[in-house]
């Protein structure tokens, strides 16, 4: 399996990420260990995370998905095997970009996942009420400090982006090395409309969060009906309207054609994108995270990519 690298930084990783959303959510922590051990024995190593999740869970505060990973991280002694990642700037208690805000956040990330420090820390939305150049100041402390290998932007419009890019040149701050776009075979504006741009043009990695649309391009939901009452179920609801159907009838098809799933195409299709480095996907059984990480091994025929192209639009 050929390793990917994450922007310009020093740090490759296999071609899927494991979203750590799940955990403590939807996954609990027996499970959690089970998939994590299994994902590692597949021969993958990066896992995505975030001091927010699983806050919007009845019941929840945050940080729960950091505390299950960390204590996996404990117990199996695969830190040095995993590039981690997780995000600042979300999460209500911890909201924002600012300076103060970002050294308390890592600190609080740090003792919940019990490692001294994250190979990947994403600032997980854009503060319009912080300079860039303070975030990036706050940052390349970090990086000074040995507590983060490499920073990256989630949530940044194009525009925001390229302006950060130029702060970072422009004062000799550390750059965001990698970006987190919603992108997925329906949701296609994001990235495509100017963020795949910049990327290419700055060498900027590319990990794609939602990237099964939170379930709905796996097929397990066939209408709305069957989401009701799934965890997931608000996520999903916009994604069913004719694009969305149509869709999901060319995914079954070429997955039929190629002895396939329709998770692994979806994924595959993301593969083949330009700039992609990773897609990240989420697991809640080992039969499903197997199908998954399948995706890393399958080659779409092009006459396939095209017609999942054009289904999309």
């Amino acid at each position: 399996m050929q390793k990917r690298e994450l922007g310009r930084s020093e740090l490759h990783i296999a071609p899927l990420v494991f979203g750590g959303n799940v955990f403590g959510w939807t996954a609990d922590e027996k499970r959690s260990f089970a998939l994590l051990d299994r994902f590692v024995e597949r021969g993958f190593n990066a896992v995505d995370t975030a001091d927010v999740y699983s806050a919007w869970v009845d019941g929840h505060q945050g940080g729960e998905s950091e505390k299950v990973l960390g204590k996996w991280l404990k117990q199996s002694g695969k830190r040095d095997d995993i590039v981690l990642m997780s995000k600042v700037g979300m999460w209500e208690q911890r909201k924002g970009l600012s300076a103060a805000n970002i050294e308390a956040a890592v600190n609080d990330s740090l003792k919940r996942l019990q490692t001294d420090y994250l190979d990947v820390y994403f600032a997980h939305i854009d503060d319009e009420n912080t300079p860039l150049e303070e975030t990036l100041i706050a940052f390349s402390k970090l990086i000074e400090a040995g507590k983060v290998r490499t920073i990256g932007a989630s949530n940044y419009s194009a525009d925001r982006l390229r302006q950060a890019l130029d702060v970072a040149e422009r004062e000799g701050l550390p750059r965001y090395e990698l970006m987190q776009p919603l992108y997925n075979l329906y949701d296609r504006d994001e990235y495509e409309g100017g963020l795949a741009e910049v990327a290419k043009a700055n060498q900027v990695g590319v990990v794609s969060y939602f990237s099964l649309a939170s379930g709905f391009l796996t097929g397990k939901y066939k209408s709305f009906e069957d989401a009701k009452g799934q965890a997931r179920a608000d996520f999903v609801e916009k994604y069913f309207d004719a694009r969305g159907q149509r869709l999901l009838d060319t995914l079954d098809a070429v997955a039929k054609e190629l002895s396939a799933k329709p998770a692994q195409v979806a994924l595959a299709w993301l593969l083949a994108r330009p700039g992609v480095t990773a897609p990240i996907a989420s697991a809640t059984k080992l039969e499903q995270l197997d199908d998954t990480l399948g995706a890393a091994d399958l080659d779409l025929p092009k006459d396939a990519i095209e017609r999942l192209n054009a289904a999309g639009r």
